[in-house]
């Protein structure tokens, strides 16, 4: 009885530290076939420890227990952070985002979950790497009493391993059976650390930087609205499109029948799922902004911004972040004149998931404070709103514009306080479903503002920052977001008709696809 139990603990272990070395560290790539591998880094690390002295490989099968463990717990993160993001986790660059999760369920669920969740998390963790340093410590006792036939089994997959990668040998189209998942983690980690200094060198260069620019722009406000998650899909899903092209075309009816026109295209974010920051910088200096590690060299640089480009031509420049609850060091980098975080919004209305406030909200007060202000200059004003943000459910109640401003005009919604349990068992209909209303809603805002609000001396450019995560768009769904320039000046976007966007608030698929890091040269170029 007892060899028996000790023979199902063996093939355990085994079975453990085989599913850590082949196992997806991305949720696509989940399929029985990724098992079906053979793994060199283990079994190089196998001939090693057999070569070993005694008290090295006891020595060793702990170092390596505890390497392998920490392997397990980033394939973890790996699949949730795909999940979200449809992109691989990168423990490097994409720390920040971990911490971004934590707020997510701090302002969405309260701190008490956010504290059980990250609590939970680093305990499972660490047990995680203690089962399977457990796991090694067996397979090392079971392999020093068997050592002639573990070394024959070790050097047979070994020559097996190599014939199968020199004749491409896959279990399916697109999974080798020769894995190598923890060398290509090391690697990744040597790429992202090279890639710190060539940014850096890239960044230096900017054909902008002593040229007047801006001119054919002088004395309009510029609105710079980012909308949440607002991607291809919101206007390609048929779940999705048929609400969000009616919001568009009635919209842009409206507005052509008030003197408006607009033209349409689209760009490529750097990200999908989330990481907004990223695409804003993006946008915003012309320089492509994929992770946490450009994101900090850049700002730490002097690459001039749109900000910085409009705050050089003598206008106000102004950053409108309601999602924005600490403190924002990086406000002089992009060159804003003022800053109004969610503090300084003052909304005291009631939340909406992790909407701190509404659309309407955000936009009615920039007006008020900026637009509205006697013989303001003109304004440039960067506007990331939230109302679209994840988990998209519920939305605001649209209040008139004479009382937009009045926090306690806003409902309660039912929904709003769901747990992050709640929210994460939603299947994908029902996120598309909430998708589609809060897209809706903060398209309808940002046309009701232009209709309201908008003058000749008002040029908007509208976009989203990104697509929303892959449980609302499927598998492969891309990174391309829409992007509108709306203005009553014609001249305004006859400065853009080489641009090839089409007529209206809603690209076509003939409109080009540029990569969002092009839009501010080529911006700057127009309006210059």
């Amino acid at each position: 009885m007892r060899s028996a139990a000790g023979t199902i603990l063996t093939i355990a272990a085994l079975l453990l530290v085989v599913v850590v070395l082949v196992g997806p560290a991305e949720m696509k790539r989940v399929t029985p076939a990724a098992f079906l591998r053979i793994p060199i880094d283990g079994l190089l690390v196998a001939a090693l420890l057999l070569v070993l002295p005694p008290r090295g490989r006891r020595i060793g099968v702990l170092v390596v227990g505890a390497a392998l463990g920490v392997l397990a717990v980033l394939k973890i993160i790996g699949l949730g952070f795909s999940a979200v993001l449809d992109r691989p986790f990168d423990p490097v660059v994409d720390g920040p985002f971990l911490a971004a999760g934590a707020d997510y369920l701090k302002i969405s669920s309260g701190r008490g979950t956010e504290i059980s969740a990250v609590t939970a998390a680093i305990v499972a963790g660490l047990l995680l790497v203690a089962l399977v340093v457990l796991s090694m410590r067996r397979l090392g006792r079971v392999a020093e009493r068997h050592r002639g036939g573990v070394g024959r089994g070790v050097a047979v997959l070994v020559a097996l391993w190599s014939f199968c990668v020199l004749a491409g040998a896959q279990v399916v189209p697109g999974v080798p059976i020769a894995a190598h998942d923890a060398y290509d983690q090391v690697h990744r980690a040597g790429v992202s650390l090279a890639d710190e200094r060539d940014f850096a060198r890239e960044a230096g260069a900017d054909p902008f930087r002593d040229r007047p620019l801006l001119a054919g722009l002088r004395g309009k406000d510029v609105m710079v609205t980012f909308i949440e998650s607002y991607g291809r899909v919101a206007l390609d899903h048929p779940d999705i499109a048929p609400v969000v092209d009616e919001v568009l075309t009635s919209g842009y009816a409206r507005l052509r029948a008030t003197g408006y026109t607009a033209r349409s295209g689209w760009l490529t974010s750097p990200v999908a799922g989330g990481g907004s920051w990223l695409a804003q910088a993006t946008l915003l200096s012309g320089l492509w902004i994929d992770n946490q590690q450009r994101y900090r060299t850049l700002t730490a640089g002097d690459r001039m911004t749109l900000p910085g480009a409009f705050a050089k031509a003598d206008w106000r420049t102004v950053a409108v972040m309601p999602a924005t609850v600490a403190s924002f060091p990086e406000a002089a980098y992009y060159g804003y004149d003022q800053v109004y975080a969610s503090k300084d919004l003052a909304y005291r209305g009631p939340l909406y998931a992790f909407a701190m406030m509404p659309d309407q909200y955000t936009l009615a007060s920039f007006q008020r404070w900026e637009r509205d202000a006697p013989d303001h200059p003109p304004v440039m004003a960067a506007i990331p709103l939230i109302s679209s943000h994840a988990p998209w459910a519920p939305v605001p109640n649209v209040v008139d514009w004479a009382a937009a401003t009045d926090s306690t005009r806003y409902e309660e919604r039912p929904g709003a306080g769901d747990s992050a349990e709640i929210v994460l068992q939603r299947d994908s209909q029902r996120l598309r479903t909430d998708y589609r209303g809060a897209i809706a809603y903060s398209l309808s805002t940002v046309v009701s503002y232009l209709e309201e609000f908008g003058d000749d001396d008002l040029v908007m450019v509208f976009l989203g920052d990104h697509q929303p995560s892959p449980g609302v768009t499927g598998p492969d769904a891309g990174r391309d977001v829409p992007i509108t320039i709306v203005a009553r000046d014609p001249a305004m976007l006859d400065r853009i008709a080489g641009w090839g966007w089409s007529d209206g608030l809603r690209p076509t698929t003939a409109a080009p696809v540029w990569r969002m890091d092009e839009f501010r040269d080529r911006f700057l170029t127009a309006y210059s």
